[in-house]
């Protein structure tokens, strides 16, 4: 490592270990067990909401709650995004963690087999995991079917387009129930593609790719894709059938995961090099984070654009007042049951070390009740998962696209991320560099899929043993 990437890395060592200072500094207080003399409890939520809306939607519950319990109360503790691994664990070999995490689904696998989230069985109401459809759960759920938190948020990808680009180019406009095929929007981005009024030229799509990975995997499934499977890495595990055979679901647990990139799981990715090649996508776009493109899209120079849900959120406050936009449903492929894209919701969990644990499970159902969890989501500009909230009428509505994302909720599944040992590593050190060299045309095909897999699954079978 060069003397500048060692003095970056203490940089953000430093101050991962200053804010997580602060988190342990905000979480002491009263007796060892959080018990004040006259017995009320106090129970530290670790909130990562950052939107103006959705702290104030977190604030406004933590509130309704210290009022109306008088022995349990809640003290909010503002957290980071771009550093909440590090906090959390500082805090937690540290012994001073939140009672309540909110976190997202792709952090808790570390958290969870080393042992410091607690199990929520028995903590939750019937309710609350009925509400909660069983393939949302299936993303908190790992280690012999132990549920390490309350997925109650979650972020679909959907198309921002052009509306009058899209209009008048005379291309059928998708919807929930009759989505895009990958060939139809190929098609449309072609039919799109063009010269602006100003005589520049357009490209029919923008893929924002400066982070590649968990949106190549997630897409993966709508072409019937998952790069993780449950087939074992080479060491002679059984794969996924053998593991659900005679033992069960105990079984399929204990099976290794392993990186698979055949022609369902790079479809999509083939695609998007396809559109790069052939013009109707900049290759520009691939050095993107979602932002850098919305002031091309808002010019003409793009007509359409696959980003996060919560980008309407820009669009709707950035825009010019003559752009006129809609949001489009993610295209699907021709196969049946292939109208799915991967999710990583956000989550809400009980620390091991908590003395409180029943008191903090009945915090994070508080938040979880549909009313509550609608006003989360509408916060940040997402999804709620509870079925209840996804008809409060906040969210149900047609204004800025939030119909589109409730009518698609149906088709989100749990990334195929979650829940895979050494998948951060693996992320970080081949497949995002191999991605990124792949959409840039430094590699083809065959290269990325060597990398992938082979040099994948060597990470995969070290945090297997």
């Amino acid at each position: 490592m060069s003397a500048r990437g060692t003095l970056l890395g203490r940089l953000r060592t430093a101050a991962a270990v200053a804010l997580a200072g602060v988190l342990l500094a905000s979480c002491a207080g009263g007796g060892e067990d959080g018990r004040s003399a006259d017995g009320t409890v106090t129970l530290d939520y670790f909130s990562l909401a950052w939107q103006k809306e959705s702290v104030a939607a977190n604030k406004k519950l933590v509130a309704q709650w210290n009022r109306t319990h008088e022995k349990v109360k809640v003290r909010y503790v503002q957290g980071q995004w771009d550093t909440v691994h590090d906090q959390l664990l500082t805090s937690f070999e540290g012994g001073e963690a939140p009672d309540i995490i909110h976190d997202d689904a792709s952090d808790l696998t570390d958290f969870a087999y080393g042992g410091y989230l607690a199990d929520l069985r028995g903590l939750l109401p019937k309710e609350l995991l009925a509400d909660i459809p069983q393939r949302t759960w299936d993303s908190t759920t790992m280690n012999g079917g132990r549920v390490y938190g309350v997925p109650f948020s979650q972020e679909p990808r959907v198309i921002i387009a052009n509306e009058k680009l899209l209009r008048r180019s005379g291309v059928r406009v998708p919807t929930p129930e009759h989505p895009w095929t990958w060939g139809e929007f190929e098609k449309a981005a072609r039919e799109l593609s063009g010269r602006t009024a100003k005589g520049g030229r357009r490209y029919g799509a923008v893929w924002t790719m400066k982070e590649p990975v968990k949106q190549s995997v997630n897409l993966s499934l709508s072409t019937g894709g998952r790069v993780f499977t449950r087939e074992g890495t080479g060491n002679g595990a059984k794969g996924a059938e053998n593991a659900r055979g005679a033992k069960g679901a105990e079984n399929a647990e204990n099976a290794e995961n392993a990186v698979r990139f055949d022609h369902r799981d790079s479809a999509v990715s083939e695609l998007i090099d396809r559109q790069v090649r052939q013009g109707t996508a900049p290759r520009s776009g691939l050095g993107m984070a979602g932002s850098d493109a919305l002031p091309g899209l808002f010019a003409g120079r793009y007509a359409m654009a696959p980003l996060n849900f919560s980008f309407r959120q820009q669009v709707a406050q950035q825009a010019p007042d003559d752009f006129d936009w809609t949001v489009l449903p993610m295209p699907r492929g021709p196969g049946r049951g292939q109208n799915a894209q991967g999710v990583v919701p956000q989550t809400l969990s009980v620390a091991e070390e908590s003395p409180h644990k029943r008191a903090a499970a009945r915090f994070v159902a508080y938040l979880s009740r549909p009313e509550h969890m609608a006003a989360l989501a509408k916060g940040d500009w997402l999804l709620p998962t509870g079925e209840q909230a996804l008809r409060d009428p906040a969210i149900n509505r047609r204004e800025d696209g939030w119909d589109v994302g409730v009518e698609t909720a149906d088709t989100l599944r749990p990334s195929p991320t979650l829940g895979v040992r050494g998948f951060a590593e693996w992320s970080d050190k081949i497949a995002t560099p191999a991605f990124q060299r792949y959409y840039r045309g430094d590699i083809r095909l065959g290269a990325l899929r060597e990398s992938l897999v082979e040099d994948g699954n060597l990470i995969l079978d070290r945090y297997q043993r």
